[in-house]
């Protein structure tokens, strides 16, 4: 069974930064794309980041520049760091693991901006 448990999140101020983790368990880790998303109070589940097992990346406009997604194959491991972060970036995030069509989604961690 794969899961994926999210950790790092937090309250920061605006212009600080976090680092986001999610380690996967009972899945082909390495061979599959891995996700960052994320949901603020009202709003639709949104795409911030994804990664492939090859480490090709793709970013949200809203974040490129700011955000990096990286992956540890060795560890199941994948990071979201976020660099300025701004009170809009407030939101529930999510990592996500694609594997032979099959969705999985963490628990989600809270990550709070003050301004």
């Amino acid at each position: 069974q794969v899961q994926l448990v999210e950790s790092g999140g937090g309250l920061v101020q605006a212009g600080g930064s976090l680092r986001l983790s999610c380690a996967a368990s009972g899945s082909i880790f390495g061979l599959n794309v891995m996700g960052w998303y994320r949901q603020a109070p009202g709003k639709q589940r949104e795409l911030v980041a994804v990664i492939t097992s090859g480490g090709i990346t793709n970013y949200a406009d809203s974040v490129k520049g700011r955000f990096t997604i990286s992956r540890d194959n060795a560890k199941n491991t994948v990071y979201l760091q976020m660099n300025s972060l701004k009170p809009e970036d407030t939101a529930v995030y999510y990592c996500k693991e694609n594997q032979y069509g099959t969705t999985y989604w963490g628990q989600g961690t809270q990550v709070t901006v003050s301004s």
